[in-house]
């Protein structure tokens, strides 16, 4: 192909041409039983769609300045609150509230046994219940839960509250994987996902700086850590009101979009394969997800990154601690910890997302971990070694970057309403069970090493290596039977996934397409919102 293009052509290039809706299987303008509802939208669509480059960098941007700030605002909450326990553990909790042995593990655990029973009930609201509005009530049940952990004052009380919490707390990142996806393409997805979660680190060095000033609040009322509980707990029952207003339940209900604007943010997303959103609950999908390979991976995947994420949430506050420094420096050296959090995150989503494959990034994230790990095993705990034994801290912050990139990993490659529902619940069962068992392998009694914990941890970082490797593989085999099942039905055996393209990609394909005669849609797109799995839509492409 000639490098040189005259304006004309390269303008053509530059658009994408959306075949009328009419002509796909349930866009006729009638509703169809078991459809998406984005097949509805744009079946009573009158006009021809067009999504122009300029379209669709601007509807994307509208989209991110709508929807992302909501969800970077909330997740921010929920590490903040759900971190208040660390930090309360630094101002005097374990002592007023009389905690011993493994009482202390267990106020960390129990979230997240509240997150794994609540799984099955959050899939089956997120398909039944509008988005948004779900999300809403969730932040501001577990707000007024975490309010009223001010007034707790022994084991007892401190353990029902953080249960309340963790049902609550449970449905925020199901929920941000289901807006994620019926929002973005699955080139944009790993970046938000990320974005998202990488407020893990910004809770991490914001939320070290309010305990360190709320800390330093007197009172003769309530204790220090009183007042953090209070604080987080308010200020996330206000911020539930702007979710509640802001939030729009999917790209089919979006106030903040017109109605041609919402035709082209479905439309934008047909490439994906996956659907935006229905209301029907199909058992088959369930039966599917619970059956699929695919499904398990993930689940072991996230078991084994959350072990020690969960023991490391619970105890990093201490094992700075354990370094030798007082409870303000243990917490203000906690804001490095954060910021490699984010660097992490941010950096393992951007060398995915340019090197299109999630196995290389996930097994690059796992090596400063164990490097850390290896440090603070093999270096003494002395006055004189607190700056190997934090840098070593420090290395081991790089796995938060795993989770987003699993979470992404699974999304991507699961489509059907039901489908994914399911396979998220199965992904977070997994997520709360790490967990649970996290906190369990580090105890204060093994203070100052930990050594259980660590080296539990340092064997999963290996663990994770290999799953990430036949992960690949299994995803790689699955590819190749689509394209054998598309040859069976006299498709192409080769189509490209316009999905995970970039804008000079698709205006490239797009060429390349006009030359050889064929229209944009040669990938394919009847299926696509047809509310059908990957497994049975062989058109689906699966990302490795």
């Amino acid at each position: 192909m000639d490098s040189k293009t005259d304006p004309e052509s390269a303008q053509q290039a530059t658009i994408e041409t959306v075949e009328d809706p009419s002509k796909y299987r349930g866009f006729n303008g009638e509703h169809h039983a078991g459809k998406d509802r984005a097949a509805e939208l744009l079946g009573n669509s009158n006009e021809r769609v067009v999504v122009s480059e300029v379209d669709n960098k601007r509807i994307l941007r509208r989209i991110d300045l709508a929807i992302l700030p909501v969800m970077l605002g909330v997740y921010f909450l929920q590490q903040l609150d759900k971190s208040t326990l660390s930090y309360a553990s630094v101002f005097g909790l374990i002592a007023d509230a009389h905690l011993g042995g493994q009482d202390y593990s267990w106020l960390g655990s129990i979230v997240y046994i509240a997150q794994l029973v609540m799984q099955p009930v959050i899939a089956y609201f997120l398909v039944k219940l509008p988005t948004g509005k779900f999300a809403a009530s969730m932040v501001l049940c577990w707000g007024i839960v975490l309010s009223c952990m001010a007034v707790a004052k022994n084991f007892k009380g401190l353990l029902a509250t953080r249960f309340f919490l963790g049902c609550f707390e449970a449905s925020v990142a199901p929920t941000f994987i289901a807006i994620t996806q019926m929002w973005w393409r699955r080139s944009e997805q790993t970046y938000r996902n990320a974005s998202w979660y990488a407020m893990n680190g910004v809770t991490n060095m914001v939320g070290s700086l309010l305990a360190y000033g709320l800390g330093h609040i007197h009172s003769e009322k309530l204790h220090s850590y009183q007042i953090i509980f209070l604080a987080c707990g308010l200020l996330t029952v206000v911020f539930s009101v702007l979710v509640f207003l802001f939030l729009p339940d999917s790209p089919v209900d979006a106030k903040f979009l017109n109605d041609h604007d919402r035709v082209l943010a479905v439309e934008r997303l047909r490439d994906n394969q996956m659907g935006v959103v229905s209301t029907e609950w199909k058992w088959e999908h369930v039966t599917e997800s619970l059956l699929d390979i695919k499904t398990w991976c993930w689940f072991a995947l996230i078991f084994s990154i959350s072990i020690p994420s969960g023991g490391i949430t619970t105890f990093g506050p201490l094992i700075v601690n354990s370094f030798g420094f007082n409870p303000f420096n243990t917490i203000l050296l906690n804001i490095p910890f954060g910021a490699v959090q984010i660097v992490a995150t941010m950096g393992g989503a951007a060398f995915a997302t340019w090197t299109k494959r999630k196995g290389p990034a996930l097994a690059l994230l796992c090596v400063p971990p164990i490097i850390g790990i290896v440090m603070l095993l093999c270096i003494k705990h002395t006055a004189g070694n607190r700056g190997p034994l934090l840098v070593g801290y420090y290395l081991i912050s790089f796995y938060p970057g795993i989770s987003p990139l699993i979470y992404s990993w699974s999304s991507q490659n699961t489509a059907g309403e039901t489908k994914k529902k399911t396979t998220t619940a199965v992904l977070f069962i997994g997520q709360s069970a790490g967990n649970i068992i996290g906190p369990h392998l580090y105890t204060t009694a093994e203070k100052p090493l930990y050594r259980r914990g660590l080296i539990s941890n340092l064997v999963l970082f290996v663990v994770l290596v290999i799953i990430v490797t036949f992960t690949t593989l299994y995803l790689m085999f699955l590819n190749k039977r689509h394209a054998a099942r598309r040859v069976a039905l006299g498709k192409s055996e080769v189509i490209v996934d316009r999905s995970m393209m970039n804008s000079q990609e698709r205006a490239i394909s797009d060429q390349v397409d006009e030359a050889n005669g064929e229209g944009t849609w040669a990938s394919g797109g009847e299926k696509a919102f047809d509310d059908i799995t990957d497994l049975k839509n062989e058109d689906f492409i699966f990302v490795y």
